[in-house]
């Protein structure tokens, strides 16, 4: 078994909701021969320095995050895409340490199988610019607007996709056209959304 890791020590011991339930899940993932690391503030446990699986929590529930997670068979249909556009890691949520204790064995299961797709070297199949829908008033603008259908065309496809995200996330047409409005001059100079 690995041992805890003192960097790591101030995120299970700081006052919180889900310090229990924390406590139990670094358990498991020790248990499981992970080496233990501090990476984006919280836990994250790593196979011969290759990321698996990290711990973290939400005002609703805590989770793990297992970073190759859409690889996975997931026979008991528990993992979670926490939205559209995440491709690759999936969370296993928790709202109570006895959900934890009751599943420990589909859990370890789990992670000495992302171990085993880390050790053959899987990858997730990226999605390119292509795969990702353009939303309908973005469309419409770039078939009226050669010039812009030019620049966005030419952007990065990173560019690219971070507009069709930016411009996609609003439910209502009329946020989503002044989205666009907003940053067309800046896609016409062929910049980038943060740039």
């Amino acid at each position: 078994m690995n041992s805890m890791n003192p960097k790591v020590d101030f995120f299970f011991s700081k006052e919180g909701k889900w310090q229990k339930e924390y406590a139990k899940l670094r358990a498991i993932l020790l248990d499981c021969g992970l080496d233990e690391k501090l990476k984006w503030g919280v836990p994250c446990y790593t196979h011969q320095e290759k990321n698996i699986v990290l711990i973290h929590g939400f005002k609703e529930y805590c989770a793990i995050l297992l970073f190759k997670g859409a690889l996975l068979q997931d026979p008991e249909g528990i993992l979670i895409q926490q939205t559209k556009n995440v491709q690759s890691a999936r969370q296993v949520r928790f709202t109570n340490a006895r959900e934890i204790v009751k599943q420990e064995r589909i859990l370890k299961a789990y992670v000495y199988e992302a171990i085993e797709v880390e050790n053959a070297g899987l990858q997730v199949r990226k999605k390119t610019t292509a795969d990702f829908e353009i939303p309908e008033e973005f469309q419409n603008k770039l078939d009226k607007n050669r010039a812009l259908k030019k620049a966005f065309e030419a952007l990065t496809p990173g560019r690219q996709r971070g507009y069709i995200f930016y411009f996609s996330q609003p439910k209502l047409p009329k946020t989503r056209e002044s989205r666009i409005e907003k940053y067309t001059r800046q896609i016409l100079n062929g910049k980038g959304l943060d740039d």
